[in-house]
């Protein structure tokens, strides 16, 4: 079974990267949000196996809808992606239900391993 991802991020290049990335390394895009309001809304919809999620964003920033979305379903596999310097937000995710922290700028490895991470697959 393809283990399928959610990405969520207000930058089309950051969306693209990543997708690029899930896909070559076998994981199946669920869809994409540009916004954490379209992110929980397609959460809803598509039930993906992991979301990867932006913390700052437009309309509703990763924070919050990491929080409706683990309000929703408790048991959501959310990664959550940022750019340096940004530690207390860090903090708060992990807080919040988040099963990893990803980096920007990230390795293409360091995505595919906190996929790996948060859906329990190996290999």
């Amino acid at each position: 079974m393809s283990v399928r991802i959610l990405i969520v991020d207000d930058l089309s290049f950051m969306r693209t990267a990543i997708r690029e990335i899930v896909e070559a390394s076998g994981f199946q895009v669920a869809g994409e949000a540009e916004n954490g309001a379209q992110g929980v809304e397609l959460y809803r919809s598509r039930q993906p196996d992991v979301v990867l999620m932006d913390i700052t964003m437009p309309v509703m920033d990763g924070i919050e809808s990491l929080r409706r979305i683990i309000d929703a379903d408790p048991a959501a596999r959310v990664v959550m992606c940022s750019a340096l310097g940004q530690q207390e937000y860090i903090v708060r995710a992990i807080q919040y239900g988040a099963k990893d922290f990803v980096v920007k700028p990230f390795r293409p490895e360091r995505i595919v391993s906190a996929v790996r991470k948060a859906a329990k697959v190996h290999g």
